[in-house]
């Protein structure tokens, strides 16, 4: 086989993972945030009595 058979096939592996990281990078950042979010509303509840 030539790399110009390779290229495509390699081309789509990038491509999925890539997307799948960014997927992935998604999920845990939203998670975080809400994680984040509740911390700062104990701070407040605390704060205020």
């Amino acid at each position: 086989m030539t790399a110009k058979t390779y290229y495509p096939k390699i081309k789509s592996i990038l491509m999925i993972l890539l997307l799948s990281s960014a997927l992935g990078a998604c999920a845990t950042i939203d998670g975080a945030g809400k994680d984040l979010e509740k911390a700062g509303e104990a701070i407040q509840n605390a704060a205020k009595g």
